[in-house]
């Protein structure tokens, strides 16, 4: 029985980090956009990625950057992929060398439009709002996610997420990666170990349905 991925984004801090990973999460995420309430400072993410196991996938979370200086940044830091989740077009990103994909925050049918254009194995299906490029804490439209999935993508969802509700989500929307940040906090930028904890292991626990 294969299980979801998981993705704990917005970390800030060693001891946050390594609490994912005893956790059993896949992948950790760092936001390396100024405006967010997650932001780390380049050099506090080197020293993290320093005492973290070299297995552990380090996803760097980037919006509107010029996207030459992030792939420069992706090798200097030790970045494993790159998530972009603000405007970038396809024309901007499907030239890049480097393990990618883009964030696309669902509206409505018109934003499924550029999906197919964009030239990654994944798509991240988030929640659309007017403030802000993420970690809003809203829900996804879960029906749009399941229009997104047509286009042959990997899809990680994000969007609202919490201990609570990833089960159901993962039963409903199948996805390959489930993507939490402000979901599993105790404060913007501080994760809650027990909420860690129990998210990664009720998705792990909801078997995904064999896609057709």
């Amino acid at each position: 029985m294969s299980s979801v991925l998981v993705k704990i984004c917005g970390l800030t801090n060693l001891d946050d980090s390594l609490d994912a990973i005893e956790a059993g999460a896949d992948y950790l995420g760092f936001n390396f956009y100024p405006d967010s309430p997650r932001f780390i400072q380049p050099e506090a993410a080197a020293k993290i990625f320093e005492e973290i196991p070299s297995n552990i996938s380090k996803v760097g979370v980037f919006v509107n950057e010029d996207v030459a200086s992030v792939v420069d940044f992706a090798l200097q830091i030790g970045l494993d992929v790159l998530q972009f989740h603000g405007d970038e077009s396809p024309e901007q990103l499907n030239p890049l060398g480097r393990p990618w994909y883009k964030a696309v925050r669902l509206k409505d049918e018109s934003s499924l439009i550029e999906i197919p254009r964009f030239d990654c194995d994944w798509i991240m299906v988030d929640a659309h709002s007017e403030k802000a490029y993420g970690g809003t804490g809203l829900t996804a439209n879960w029906d749009l996610v399941h229009e997104a999935e047509k286009f042959g993508k990997k899809i990680i969802l994000a969007g609202g997420l919490n201990p609570e509700n990833v089960a159901v989500a993962v039963a409903t929307v199948n996805p390959y990666m489930v993507d939490v940040a402000s979901g599993v906090e105790s404060a913007p930028g501080r994760k809650d170990r027990l909420k860690v904890q129990m998210f990664v292991q009720r998705a792990k626990m909801t078997p995904l349905r064999v896609k057709k």
